[in-house]
């Protein structure tokens, strides 16, 4: 456990670090603060992840030093000279994507700081809590059983921005007083501020970005009485009004918002399927349901994602199973069936005349 990842770090001086496809702001954040705290204490890191950074975290000090995996011999190498591999936020080698296998067979000693359930048996070392809130938390227990006051500007920024994200800006139940105290304690090391990091975070819109939005949000429906609210991000959506799929990060929690609603999902459509992205209020676990279709995650944020014959299929065999996992208000009798609304809805989602520019 920590024990034993902090003699690793003093005893060793190779590091390799990676994270998950699809970096979000606790992989990129926690792999960003670990690797300048181990520069800092005169080690030689190497950051290889298979997926590049998302533009609304590349601002992140030190983000620029991240390598997308290319299979060129300067990264093999770096892997093959590293005596210690971190992987971070993820416990699946296929979540790691191409940089997964190699870490697995390298001869570095693999460690995994994670907060997710049920770690595959390939790690050496396992620091792992599931009642952690973010990865980026565990990695400040790290630094600070090691050399708290190496903490400067840019491992705060990581470490808060790793936090943050991964709590829903602290508002997800597994945030408790003993993680604000350790933010506390990240700001007052850091000399930083949380306003400017939440600002570019999440209040840097691109113009693509806010119509992408617009049609996200015109396409909300609710399901067992206003209880499950689900919206779509078609690839038709996307071209159409010129936006990324980053652009669409932190779109689940729209839905969510709404009143009454307790459980909220995004479908977003793929060449070969749907990403789903599983939300929900405190008291009310997504996790399960999202292992039914291949996926994962914590209570309250999970995602799948699932190869169905048809997107709209996935549709509706995720939102009918929703009454498996989800408890709803018994005074709501949960609707069997789709509306006539919503089946003419999913009929129409891939050919939908307001996508028209």
């Amino acid at each position: 456990m920590l024990d034993d990842v902090l003699a690793l770090i003093r005893e060793h001086d190779r590091f390799f670090i990676t994270t998950h496809l699809g970096p979000d702001g606790d992989a990129v954040g926690s792999q960003l603060a670990l690797g300048r705290f181990l520069e800092k204490m005169g080690k030689s890191v190497a950051m290889v992840n298979a997926d590049e950074v998302d533009y609304n975290l590349d601002w992140m000090p030190g983000a620029g030093d991240i390598a997308v995996f290319d299979g060129s011999l300067g990264q093999h190498e770096a892997l093959a000279e590293a005596e210690v591999a971190f992987v971070l936020d993820t416990n699946d080698e296929e979540r790691i994507g191409k940089v997964g296998s190699l870490v697995r067979d390298a001869t570095a000693t693999t460690v995994l700081v994670d907060h997710h359930l049920e770690p595959e048996h390939w790690f050496d070392v396992l620091f792992v809590r599931e009642e952690a809130a973010a990865t980026g938390e565990l990695i400040y227990e790290i630094i600070d059983g090691l050399a708290p006051d190496l903490i400067d500007e840019g491992v705060a920024t990581a470490l808060y921005t790793a936090i943050m994200t991964d709590t829903g800006s602290f508002r997800y139940s597994s945030v408790t007083p003993a993680l604000h105290r350790s933010v506390a304690d990240i700001l007052e090391r850091g000399g930083i501020g949380p306003a400017p990091i939440h600002e570019t975070i999440y209040d840097r819109k691109s113009m693509p970005g806010l119509r992408l939005l617009g049609r996200m949000l015109n396409r909300i429906r609710l399901r067992y009485n206003g209880q499950l609210g689900y919206s779509v991000v078609t690839q038709r959506m996307v071209e159409d009004t010129g936006a990324s799929w980053d652009d669409k990060q932190g779109f689940v929690n729209y839905v969510l918002s709404i009143e009454d609603v307790k459980t909220a999902l995004l479908f977003s459509e793929t060449d070969d399927g749907a990403k789903i992205s599983f939300r929900s209020e405190a008291d009310v676990r997504v996790d399960q349901w999202a292992r039914h279709f291949g996926g994962g995650g914590h209570r309250n944020a999970a995602g799948a994602y699932v190869k169905r014959p048809t997107f709209e299929k996935t549709i509706e065999t995720v939102i009918d199973a929703a009454s498996d996992y989800i408890a709803f208000d018994a005074r709501y009798a949960p609707d069997d069936d789709l509306s006539p609304e919503d089946q003419s809805y999913l009929e129409t989602l891939l050919d939908d005349p307001s996508d028209a520019t």
